[in-house]
């Protein structure tokens, strides 16, 4: 996401309170509101004309600011419009933490208005979304000063934290995400990059494997091969120094498709480096989406009958051998298997024979 296209977006509201806080100051709060209800007005009307449509945030915004106006000038105290910064600026902190907590990226959609050619990846999104949970806090904190600033026999203070107060929350957003960026470049410059698929399979990007293991829960392919021979079903034991599953036996072959590979050769690949073998027939049962508490996977299957040997890298497996169905059935719920080879031999155990 551009933040300084957002940061554009989102200007043009805050403005009229601007014009107001100049104006009330050098000729009173009379001059002030109507000198902000004109800009607010000026704004819609250049809007209309550009976009064709009434844009419902300034209009929002001047209607808050006659609303407050109206009300502070009634009372004779000035409370209710010293107030309106802070309100403006905590919908906007609830509205960006909506997108960012939730399955529904709000601000995202508002963004594709202004960026009618705008195209973001999976990994792109999730960014975003990062992105947005920090500025969120961010702005949070700077939305409840803001409102506390009101309560303050302070002019100065309220007129910073309602206008140049903004300004310096998002430069500081923005030189610490450039800085993050950096720091983030250089960190997955040298690191595997793994694809980003869809649920039909179709590949939608790429992302740095670190990300695809943080509970990103980005979308990505592996391959899984069940060797059979003569009814027995060959698995592997994890060594205790995995992150995931430790101990447990898991499906002969297991691993990640890698970014431009197919998935037979990467099928290929993985079935030379986990147990050795090089020539062999495989075939396709199906396939699933898998998620774990750290990561989500769409888990292509495949079957082949061989019965060995089989020579294994023993710092990436314990050991390996062959299981019976029955053995299999018998030890099933019992913490002895992930439930990921669970899973796909209650789903697919009847083409495991």
């Amino acid at each position: 996401m551009n933040k300084i296209q957002l940061l554009k977006n989102l200007l043009p509201g805050f403005l009229p309170i601007l014009v107001f806080i100049i104006v009330d100051e050098i000729w009173g709060t009379i001059y002030g509101l109507i000198t902000a209800i004109i800009i607010g007005i000026i704004e819609l009307a250049i809007g209309y004309i550009k976009e064709r449509k009434i844009e419902r945030f300034i209009l929002f915004d001047v209607g808050l600011i006659i609303a407050l106006g109206a009300v502070s000038i009634i009372l004779h105290n000035d409370l209710f419009f010293k107030l309106k910064p802070g309100i403006i600026s905590l919908m906007m902190t609830g509205l960006i933490g909506f997108s960012a907590f939730s399955k529904h990226n709000l601000m995202l959609q508002m963004t594709q208005r202004y960026m009618k050619n705008m195209q973001m990846n999976p990994y792109q999104l999730w960014m975003m979304q990062e992105s947005m949970k920090r500025i969120f806090w961010l702005l949070l904190i700077y939305s409840i000063l803001t409102l506390a600033s009101s309560f303050i026999d302070n002019k100065a203070i309220w007129s910073f934290m309602g206008s140049a107060g903004l300004f310096v929350v998002m430069a500081l957003f923005l030189a610490y995400e450039w800085l993050l960026k950096k720091k983030q470049n250089k960190q997955y410059k040298n690191e595997e990059w793994l694809p980003l698929v869809d649920e039909k399979g179709q590949i939608l990007g790429s992302a740095p494997r670190s990300v695809v293991h943080q509970q990103s829960f980005l979308l990505h392919p592996v391959v899984h091969l069940h060797v059979m021979n003569s009814g027995n079903i060959l698995l592997q034991k994890r060594p205790q120094h995995k992150l995931i599953q430790p101990g447990k036996w898991d499906t002969a072959v297991g691993g990640h498709v890698a970014a431009g590979e197919s998935i037979e050769l990467s099928l290929q690949r993985e079935t030379s480096e986990e147990i050795g073998l090089t020539n062999f027939k495989a075939q396709s049962i199906g396939q699933y989406i898998w998620t774990s508490n750290v990561e989500k996977e769409m888990v292509f299957c495949f079957t082949t009958h061989h019965k060995g040997p089989f020579n294994f890298d023993k710092t990436e497996v314990d050991d390996v051998r062959f299981w019976s169905i029955k053995e299999i059935r018998d030890n099933i719920n019992k913490g002895i298997f992930t439930p990921n080879f669970e899973h796909e031999f209650k789903q697919f155990g009847h083409l495991l024979n």
